[in-house]
């Protein structure tokens, strides 16, 4: 049973929607790809070169805001160890929140690249200040409980950047999808507001206070000597195995939506304009499976961890996570069919990081809490940052086949999503090293 006091509420709050806009402000560009990338870069919006473009710049800029995300979690992570969980949290939100609205203005794709790159520092440090603050501030009884509520934001940002899209992309400027992107990324702003008005309602955590006033500060290489080693490889371990997959899956979800509408429109001879209402409408059918899903997923991850344990339900989503990516992108499927099954896709590849947020911070002390947790979290992103890149340039097609992309570049795309699914499964492979953490005290 989840009992918090009215500011253990706040703080819940706050953290949740420092993640939830973190989210938010991540996956806009996946949104808006289809008509942003070809803009950017001269060319026809909906064109076979547009489509060869989109997938492979869909795919370089989500690994480079990985690798942007890792920084800033490794270095936010020590940051918020150093000067405090709020500091650090109000901080990273105004970062992203800036370096996503900038991309409004990018005259190029470099310019853009370089946005996303300010921006990614900033989401990359967020979490492991907000996740490392609710841990210390809630009772122990019931940090599972608020770790798996704190994750739902997540969720929530990503129906609010489905939400946004669809009524600026696909109502109020649908008639204009060479300009409607850079409105979107506009919206990127909103978290700097909330940022500055929840920084009047938090403190830092007392346990963080204790700490830093008796222990000296933290340092990376702590992370690996004989003690601190087995925690760290761990955490890695399992976060590198969700990420990998979700993102090689969720990156591509506006471009697998817009492939599979434009081939049922053409089908049903629709004109541009039904064409582009039906792109949207699918998009949002498709993140929006895949977002209820994962929010069914992360709370489910509560009742797993007290029963199972930490180990077994890991296990558990990654069997589920490898078994919907299987059906969804392998069986020969209606396209609606593939649309709706993103929700199997949400609850396992999804839901599992409703764990995350109380599983890392249970493996470490309080002087070295948001370090380790933020490096567990985001250093695995670096290899993560692998999969879109590798998905997307796949997926294209050689120059000389250019002009029959539209089908093709779908089917290229549906084929290596199928073998994204085996991802999970080197997730049991790693079992034997995870720790398990069920029934402990947060360390001190």
């Amino acid at each position: 049973m989840l009992r918090l006091s009215r500011y253990q509420w706040t703080v819940l709050l706050a953290a949740w929607l420092g993640w939830g806009f973190n989210i938010f402000n991540g996956i806009l560009f996946n949104y808006v790809a289809p008509n942003c990338v070809p803009t950017l870069l001269g060319l026809t919006i909906g064109s076979p070169e547009a489509k060869a473009a989109t997938l492979f710049w869909t795919g370089l800029l989500t690994s480079l805001l990985l690798l942007g995300w890792a920084a800033g979690g490794v270095i936010f992570g020590q940051v918020a160890d150093r000067i405090g969980r709020r500091k650090t949290l109000l901080l990273t939100m105004v970062i992203y929140a800036l370096g996503t609205a900038s991309c409004a203005f990018a005259p190029n794709i470099w310019v853009l690249i370089l946005c996303r790159i300010v921006a990614s520092l900033g989401i990359g440090g967020e979490w492991a200040a907000g996740a490392a603050m609710v841990a210390e501030v809630v009772p122990e009884n019931s940090r599972v409980e608020a770790g798996a509520l704190l994750y739902t934001s997540a969720s929530a940002g990503l129906f609010l950047a489905t939400f946004l899209n669809f009524q600026i992309a696909g109502v109020l400027f649908a008639a204009n999808p060479e300009t409607s992107w850079r409105y979107v990324f506009l919206c990127g702003l909103i978290p700097a507001v909330v940022a500055f008005a929840i920084s009047f309602l938090i403190k830092e955590p007392e346990r963080w206070h204790k700490a830093a006033s008796t222990a000296v500060p933290p340092k990376l290489s702590e992370l690996f000597n004989r003690q601190n080693l087995p925690l760290t490889i761990s955490g890695c371990l399992m976060a590198l195995t969700a990420l990998l997959t979700w993102w090689s899956c969720n990156a591509f979800i506006p471009v697998i939506a817009t492939g599979l509408a434009r081939t049922s429109a053409n089908a049903q001879g629709f004109d541009k304009s039904a064409t582009l209402a039906l792109v949207e409408q699918w998009k949002v059918i498709a993140t929006n499976s895949f977002n209820l899903g994962g929010l069914i997923g992360t709370l489910l991850t509560i009742p797993a961890a007290k029963y199972l344990g930490r180990k077994k339900m890991f296990a558990l989503y990654f069997i589920l996570s490898s078994a919907a990516i299987m059906v969804t992108f392998g069986l020969p499927l209606p396209p609606e069919i593939r649309l709706y099954l993103y929700f199997a896709i949400g609850i396992s590849v999804f839901g599992v990081f409703g764990s995350f947020t109380y599983y890392l911070p249970e493996l470490f002390p309080t002087r070295l809490r948001a370090t380790g947790a933020g490096f567990c979290y985001n250093i695995g992103r670096v290899v993560a940052a692998i999969g879109p890149f590798l998905v997307g340039a796949m997926a294209q097609r050689p120059p000389e086949a250019i002009a029959s992309l539209g089908a093709n570049a779908l089917n290229s795309g549906l084929q290596v999503l199928f073998w994204v699914g085996f991802i999970p499964l080197l997730g049991l492979a790693f079992m034997p090293w995870v720790i398990e953490t069920q029934g402990q005290t947060l360390a001190e």
